[in-house]
């Protein structure tokens, strides 16, 4: 099991200057709203990821009117207490390991592991493809070196080929190997993310099933379906005939880059048709999945993060969330609530609570 033990903040959000301990398992973040309680679990996820949860701009992450923030943490991976920090000060990030600094960033993904479940994240049944695929692929990245690798090639290289087909609008040219050799690059790239966000979904669809089922208390039939172009033809097939279109359109039309899974309920899909409660269900599912396949391939239990669930669940999902994640499958929770009676409440006198009161 990896567990963080205590962090500090600098300028991070709404801390000036903070530093906190987290001493128990099961670790409740309480206090009134507006106070820090999910920007301090986002610091958390901050030194899993080295970016946040919530938002895709460093400079959202400083407190208003600095130019840049630092949060350090204690962890213990493998019966090894380790130090992560990560800072960022005018556009420049830097992580360090043990006071080592990492030559790339993206050499600390894998290293730890954190699943946030917040309330927003119902956007991942009701909003776009693409944050179903954003979705899956910080999943395959941290278990798959190659697949962040070949994923963040793929994306600067479709830049540079979109571009490509907005000059040629402008300024038409004969020569067209500049295009072959884009075309290249995706297929190779593309074929690689295709294949193991198919084997992905095989492995984790038993998982999904098994949690909604314990969640929901019914036995509903439920599917995820993986649509992507790849189906019908390979990437390089597709670049090849669908050129012109693109040139007509500006933009690369088809590829993994237009991948979905779609998520049906009794034959239904989830997002028309499924009530609130289904997609509460759903998604919580879909979270505690995602943390079963990553303990599993991982070898070791992510840090849960839970972010004012409480009020959004009712008594019957909670007292099922609650016997899950005090299972042996289930390392550190951190969690934020308004009322730390409530928390009390809901996990028992037996429980072993830490409190931190914003």
């Amino acid at each position: 099991m990896n567990s963080i033990t205590k962090i500090s903040l600098l300028q991070f959000r709404n801390y000036a200057s903070a530093a906190f301990d987290f001493p128990a398992p099961v670790m409740c973040i309480t206090g009134a709203n507006g106070s820090g309680k999910t920007n301090l679990l986002d610091a958390v996820y901050y030194l899993c990821y080295t970016k946040s949860y919530f938002t895709a701009y460093q400079q959202n992450s400083v407190q208003n009117g600095l130019d840049g923030f630092r949060i350090t943490g204690s962890f213990i991976r493998e019966g090894r207490e380790e130090t992560i920090s990560c800072k960022w000060k005018a556009g420049k990030k830097e992580v360090f390991r043990n006071d080592v600094e990492y030559e790339k960033v993206t050499d600390h993904i894998g290293m730890y592991s954190a699943v946030m479940i917040a309330p927003d994240d119902i956007e991942l049944i009701n909003g776009s493809s693409e944050l179903r695929r954003k979705w899956v692929d910080s999943i395959l990245g941290q278990v798959d070196k190659a697949y962040l690798e070949k994923l963040m090639h793929y994306q600067r290289v479709l830049l540079q080929r979109n571009a490509w087909l907005k000059n040629q609008s402008a300024n038409p040219n004969v020569n067209f190997t500049e295009v072959e050799f884009y075309n290249a690059e995706l297929a190779a790239d593309g074929a690689y993310i295709y294949e193991q966000r198919t084997i992905f979904l095989t492995a984790f669809l038993p998982l999904l099933n098994d949690f909604y089922h314990r969640l929901s208390g019914g036995r509903e039939p439920l599917s995820v379906t993986y649509t992507s172009d790849l189906v019908q033809k390979s990437m390089a097939a597709w670049l090849e005939q669908n050129l012109q279109h693109d040139l007509r359109y500006q933009r690369t039309l088809r590829g993994i880059h237009k991948d979905d899974w779609e998520f049906r309920l009794n034959d239904m899909t989830l997002r028309q048709f499924g009530s609130q409660g289904q997609k509460k269900s759903f998604l919580f599912a879909l979270k505690l999945a995602q943390y079963a396949y990553l303990s599993k391939v991982q070898g070791h239990l992510p840090i849960l993060l839970l972010d004012d669930i409480f009020e959004k669940l009712d008594q019957s999902r909670m007292e099922a969330l609650l016997r899950i994640i005090r299972s042996k499958d289930f390392g550190q929770v951190i969690l934020t609530d308004t009322h730390a009676e409530r928390i009390r409440q809901a996990f028992g006198a037996d429980a072993e609570l830490g409190f931190i009161e914003l």
